[in-house]
């Protein structure tokens, strides 16, 4: 079995509902992963937008998510995180998740998956760029789940 990322929320490329937005409840959506590279001790996960702030003239990726620790089982992340998963820092200066909230046109949000050989440390709330860094020589493999959003009346 590869590996992947899903979620029961969207379909890859598809619409993320607006509950898991800002215009929602911000709350993250489900996600579920399968087919586990051999030897990996954790996941991690960063959600980022490279269409920020305008898909038209992007300027740069906005990160909404950094998730590190997360154990390969069970297979499902739900509203509630896991026991040693730990959060790092969004763009937001916030720990934890901040859903898609795009100031102009429809944005593309990047789960990005990655297998471990390792558990990392606690990096203290550390941002995208610090988790990439303390990451290096450890990844397995990743796999990528694409949501869209755009805020309505737009």
């Amino acid at each position: 079995m590869a590996f992947e990322i899903t979620s029961s929320a969207f379909r890859h490329n598809g619409s993320i509902p607006r509950q898991h937005t800002c215009e929602g409840a911000d709350s993250p959506p489900p996600l579920a992963w399968t087919g586990i590279p051999e030897n990996t001790r954790s996941l991690a996960l960063i959600v980022d937008d490279p269409d920020a702030p305008d898909p038209q003239a992007p300027e740069g990726t906005y990160v909404h998510w950094v998730l590190y620790n997360l154990r390969p089982v069970p297979t499902v992340l739900g509203p509630d995180l896991p026991p040693g998963a730990l959060e790092g820092t969004n763009d937001w200066n916030r720990i934890g998740y901040g859903g898609p909230c795009p100031p102009i046109g429809r944005h593309r949000y990047f789960f990005k998956l990655y297998a471990l050989d390792t558990i990392l440390p606690d990096l203290q709330a550390p941002t995208k760029a610090r988790l990439e860094e303390a990451m290096e020589g450890h990844i397995i493999a990743r796999k990528d789940l694409i949501g869209t959003y755009e805020k309505a009346g737009r």
